[in-house]
């Protein structure tokens, strides 16, 4: 497995999920905050669509609403 790592803005948590979600190949996001510590622990898997994704998008939300600076991390097949 792969892994890539994004720092971005608060702001822009949110949207990024949601394009690496459609990319299809990630298998686990992880979003830090500035210190390194988890806020976030999303698993992926091939079931995961639809109406099950609605209440981890909202807790993105939420968590970029918390956040400045952060680190998404994400694990690919």
């Amino acid at each position: 497995m792969s892994q890539e790592e994004f720092k971005i803005n608060g702001e822009e948590v949110l949207h990024k999920v949601k394009e690496l979600i459609r990319e299809g190949n990630a298998r686990k996001i992880t979003i830090k905050n500035e210190k390194g510590d988890t806020v976030l622990d999303i698993p992926l898997t091939v079931g995961a669509i639809g109406a099950l994704l609605a209440p981890m998008l909202a807790a993105v939300g939420a968590a970029a609403a918390l956040l400045t600076k952060c680190t998404i991390i994400v694990e690919k097949k």
